[in-house]
């Protein structure tokens, strides 16, 4: 009932922020049984609240549903009573007003406190209030000191060390550590470094302090997991990089199902340990353990393996789907590993795209709020040249997790750089950068979009910084140097890889026989081009480019659409095909693939 002079304004202000807080911002279920009672009761509709009208409005039960054949309504009743409770027991101590769900009935009630709900007599009230000063003054003081900094906290989750008797548990370890870093990059106030950088120290002896220099963060998580059968071990510790101090330890002796309850402990103790605020809105996940160990192994593949690793993990995507269709993360993932194929090819690239479009869509879906879907829908618009649709996806989920570097590489790739917006697309991937400052992917990406902007010297700075055997760095440093007019140096150095043996559809083979082809060695240039396979039609393109040859090169972007206005966009921005613009052929191609003249 509502207790006198209180207001349904102030009864919806404590829902929210009953709505807001951890235990309900990230389950979607108990959140709306709770908007909908408390509703209903403001709107004068108590007496209604039954439970098969809970069952339709809620739970999507159809009409005639039989509460006494399916408990779902008495069921979820005893979690958000028990979650209420909990939230009035830590978050909500001190709200004003307490909602509550009486058991034997679905109607709520509304009552003030006058006072807080733990007090004692008034000297317990002094130390309380005492307590609450000397809270905010050390919450103002950490706060101050990083708006001093202007910056947000820097933290690094180290992977996870594999204790498992079988090594083939790996893929648990390395997914867990993912997850971890998803999870932490959703809590206000963190800048989390992405898993490329943290992943560079997998398996290597490493001092806390070298980490921090590295990736430029003031505090590690590191630690360990044992998965045998259904029983979990991890321990793990939060480290201050200055002096090695470590401010918060966890040990975890669970079942396996209780996984999603460890992850929020460690996101928890972190955050007490660092005096932030949990959550931005995003929702708790909750499936089944089976679902979710098929998520892992999925996940883990691109991690342990590269380009690669993202046909792997597919099946048991697929699989983790087939288990729990509501799990909108498997979506995801399963998304961006068709849009990692969708650029190759050796596939279909129709149909590839097909599911990459269904997979982005299904996970939006079910959460609006997951980045790496709206990225994953980015790079489906940018397939399709709808690039208004793709820039707003890119930048929501940018917005969504400021954290996560692909999302700023991938506005970069598919977006910026082949709608030749160099400038633009150098700003997000240093942004990325920031966010993963040891990935040689987006360092690889800045060399090739400062060699389309024409800026050489820059390029090749960037380019020399690349691990050697890096796949793309021979190539990026190369065009580089042909860019200056090296061209000698740069046969030197593409020869020299190409002689090791590349594979067929390496695109050094390509830039290899446009300099040849510019350096007048045509027969060397007309040797690569018979060995090379046109599994990579671009190869073809450049080396006619090479001759200056207009129809043949044509000819070969024609086959190249296939892989999607991006990729057009990419090479007709570079300038080896600069000789092309202006021609009234290219831009019947532009206009067919969908970039703009």
């Amino acid at each position: 009932m509502h207790s006198s002079g209180m207001s349904p304004a102030s009864v919806r202000t404590e829902l929210e922020k009953i709505l807001s807080s951890h235990g309900f911002a990230r389950n979607d279920r108990l959140s709306k049984f709770l908007r909908f009672v408390v509703e209903q009761h403001l709107k004068g509709n108590a007496a209604e609240l039954k439970e098969s009208l809970i069952g339709i409005e809620v739970f999507g039960r159809r009409p005639g549903y039989d509460p006494r054949q399916d408990s779902i309504v008495r069921t979820e009743a005893a979690k958000l009573r028990t979650r209420l409770s909990g939230y009035y027991s830590e978050e909500g101590s001190d709200d004003p007003i307490l909602i509550e769900l009486p058991k034997g009935g679905y109607m709520p009630t509304f009552q003030e406190v006058a006072t807080p709900r733990n007090a004692g007599d008034s000297n317990r009230r002094v130390e309380s209030a005492v307590a609450v000063i000397a809270l905010i003054l050390v919450v103002a003081v950490a706060g101050w000191r990083y708006s001093e900094r202007n910056t947000l906290i820097p933290i690094a989750v180290l992977p996870l060390s594999n204790l498992s008797p079988d090594s083939e548990n790996g893929y648990f370890a390395d997914g867990l550590t993912d997850e971890l870093i998803r999870n932490l990059s959703i809590i206000k106030g963190l800048a989390v470094r992405s898993r490329t950088s943290s992943f560079v120290f997998k398996g290597e002896a490493h001092s806390t302090r070298e980490v921090g220099k590295q990736l430029g963060v003031d505090y590690v998580l590191e630690g360990s997991v044992l998965h045998v059968g259904q029983q979990l071990r991890i321990n793990a510790q939060l480290i201050r990089v200055r002096d090695d101090f470590p401010l918060w330890s966890g040990k975890f002796n669970r079942e396996w199902k209780d996984v999603f309850t460890i992850q929020d402990e460690i996101s928890r103790g972190i955050v007490n340990s660092l005096r932030l605020k949990l959550g931005n809105g995003q929702r708790r996940y909750e499936t089944s353990p089976e679902a979710y160990d098929l998520f892992l192994r999925g996940r883990a593949f691109p991690i342990q393996q590269g380009l690669h690793g993202y046909d792997l993990s597919i099946v048991p995507l697929e699989q983790a789907i087939a288990r729990d269709p509501s799990f909108a993360p498997a979506y995801a993932g399963l998304a961006a590993a068709h849009a990692a194929r969708s650029g190759q090819f050796k596939f279909d690239l129709a149909s590839e795209m097909s599911k990459m479009r269904a997979a982005a869509r299904k996970a939006i879906e079910l959460d609006p709020l997951l980045a790496e879907a709206h990225d994953a829908m980015g790079m489906a618009y940018a397939r399709d040249a709808q690039w208004a649709e793709s820039e707003k996806s890119f930048r929501r989920a940018i917005k969504l997790d400021p954290g996560r570097s692909e999302s700023y590489e991938h506005f970069a790739a598919f977006l910026l750089w082949p709608l030749n917006r160099t400038g633009e697309a150098l700003e997000q991937l240093r942004l990325g950068q920031t966010a993963d400052p040891l990935s040689a992917r987006i360092r690889s990406s800045e060399g090739q979009v400062l060699i389309a902007a024409g800026r050489y010297d820059e390029a090749i700075h960037t380019c020399q910084k690349l691990p050697d055997g890096y796949e793309s760095k021979i190539q990026c440093l190369g065009r580089a140097l042909i860019g200056k007019g090296k061209m000698n140096e740069a046969i030197r150095i593409m020869s020299a890889e190409y002689n090791q043996g590349v594979p067929a559809g390496s695109q050094t083979r390509g830039y290899l026989g446009y300099a040849y082809g510019r350096a007048g060695r045509r027969q060397d240039a007309e040797k690569i081009a018979a060995s090379t396979s046109w599994l990579n039609p671009f190869n073809y393109a450049f080396i006619f480019a090479g001759f200056g040859d207009k129809d043949r090169t044509l000819e070969a972007l024609d086959r190249a659409a296939a892989g999607g206005p991006f990729r057009i966009g990419r090479a007709l921005v570079g300038p080896e095909l600069a000789f092309l613009r202006g021609d009234r052929r290219l831009k019947d191609l532009r206009k067919r693939v969908g970039l703009p003249n």
